[in-house]
């Protein structure tokens, strides 16, 4: 593995960008963003600044969402200079296996490219077909799917489209998507163990499921920024990329665009178009990898917010002003102001009352859930000076908390569908509402539990801070057991 290649540091002013205006966009972005976890911003190959929202960290990674896809199309560019396939070939001469005996025009007519550029001629997300495939072949499940449309003619974002890519890098190549990009891109950038999630046969999910590190991202995008050069090597060709980020689809299906949107500019090979001549790969719930050419600038985010517009919006009118041509007079004053904010970014914890008098009455005790409705059995309490321990039980077994009292308490658990880092703490926000507070700090999500005590009695309700599901808070009620 070639060494381990780490950013140069530099100040903001000396690659032309005003400290004062960095730190005027971390100020907007906490008043107007829950969440952001963290940001790198790299100018003429330099980071400028870097900051994560505690507990949130520079050595964790961080679930990507669709900003996995970006990945994907650049295997699909290896693969392809490679000689394994062409953007001409199509989809089902991959598969003759999962083709379906009646194969419509529409589907013969799809090509690699179609599948790049979200042109497949579906009109519907074929990803949910996936889950319903009871033998957990997606690709049997995406290729009977109905093409209502002539590919190429139609955009529609289909998650599905990105796994076939996958499953194609894998059918020609003989290694998952992940083992062909190691040698290739990871390791060539520098970026260790990421990790991808698979379908049930062993094919890696390609438009979501890769976790990298935020200054991991950093490095993807400049690699594009630089056009496929590497420290002296060519990983990837700077045609591809020039194909990979220009608009290779209309995505309004010839609709007129709302300029002011980052999602109405044209869509390329798994990449979005931006406004101001950039272009950037992107995941559910704010991932973010900007790419900058007019600006040499790169912009990693990662975060945990419902409206992904908004962090552009304040690129765009704040950091985007301050980047200069030349170097800047060397400002320590405000220098010095942006690193202590940099240094001290922390996600809040809920405002209330440190304990309760109610805490010697309930401690120890496990309250058992009546309702079929609930997802755990039983919920028991156990207060301590420092801390508090939330224990669960369900068809699983027992699964614990540890929460800090007015802090986060960073501890790990299975409470969740799987293994999770978390951050909690526990608040009062009256004598008999407690609120417990868990971010599972390696991804976007923090749930918030609302408990309110009775006599006998706790009404528990949770809350996620983003979702896929349509919100819902239960109020589900349990008694001293």
């Amino acid at each position: 593995m070639a060494a381990a290649f780490q950013f140069p540091r530099s100040t903001p002013e000396s690659q032309g960008v005003d400290s004062g205006a960095i730190l005027h966009w971390i100020e907007e972005i906490e008043k107007k963003v829950q969440s952001l976890h963290s940001f790198m911003l790299v100018r003429h190959g330099k980071v400028i600044a870097e900051g994560w929202w505690y507990p949130y960290a520079a050595q964790h990674p961080h679930m990507l969402f669709s900003l996995s896809k970006s990945y994907t199309s650049t295997a699909v560019g290896m693969a392809i200079a490679e000689g394994y396939f062409s953007l001409e070939d199509s989809v089902i001469s991959f598969f003759p296996e999962e083709t379906p005996a009646e194969v419509s025009p529409n589907l013969t007519a799809m090509k690699v490219k179609h599948l790049l550029s979200m042109n497949t001629g579906h009109s519907e997300d074929t990803t949910a077909s996936f889950w319903q495939n009871s033998e957990g072949n997606w690709v049997k499940a995406f290729l009977a799917q109905p093409v209502t449309h002539e590919p190429g003619s139609h955009f529609l974002y289909n998650t599905g489209a990105t796994y076939m890519l996958s499953a194609i890098v894998q059918k020609t190549t003989g290694q998952k998507l992940i083992d062909y990009l190691k040698p290739r891109l990871f390791e060539p950038l520098g970026i260790e163990n990421p990790t991808w999630q698979e379908c049930p046969r062993g094919i890696n999910t390609g438009g979501f499921g890769l976790n990298v590190r935020t200054e991991d991202i950093a490095r993807f995008g400049q690699l594009y920024l630089q056009r496929g050069e590497w420290q002296g090597k060519t990983l990837l060709s700077s045609e591809w990329i020039a194909q990979a980020t220009s608009t290779q689809s209309d995505n309004l299906n010839h609709a007129e665009p709302n300029l002011q949107s980052d999602w109405q500019q044209g869509y390329g090979f798994q990449f979005w178009r931006c406004r101001h001549n950039s272009y950037r790969g992107d995941g559910a719930f704010g991932q973010y990898c900007v790419v900058m050419p007019d600006q040499d600038t790169v912009l990693a985010i990662t975060s945990g917010l419902g409206d992904m517009q908004v962090p552009l919006d304040l690129v765009w009118d704040i950091l985007l002003p301050a980047m200069h041509a030349e170097a800047l007079p060397d400002n320590s004053e405000v220098q010095a102001k942006l690193t202590a904010a940099l240094g001290s970014l922390n996600l809040p914890v809920s405002v209330g009352s440190l304990s309760s008098a109610l805490e010697t009455k309930i401690s120890g005790k496990t309250f058992v859930y009546e309702s079929e409705q609930a997802p755990v059995q039983s919920i028991h309490f156990d207060f301590q000076p420092q801390r508090c321990i939330v224990t669960t039980h369900d068809k699983h077994g027992e699964h614990q908390l540890d929460l800090g009292r007015g802090e986060w308490l960073l501890s790990e658990t299975d409470a969740f569908e799987e293994p999770a880092l978390t951050a909690g703490c526990i608040t009062w926000k009256d004598e008999s509402t407690l609120e417990i507070t868990v971010y599972a700090y390696t991804t976007p999500f923090c749930y918030t539990n609302t408990c309110r005590f009775g006599e006998e009695t706790v009404s528990t309700s949770m809350h996620t801070n983003v979702s896929f599901m349509p919100e819902e808070q239960k109020s589900l009620l349990a008694h001293i057991a």
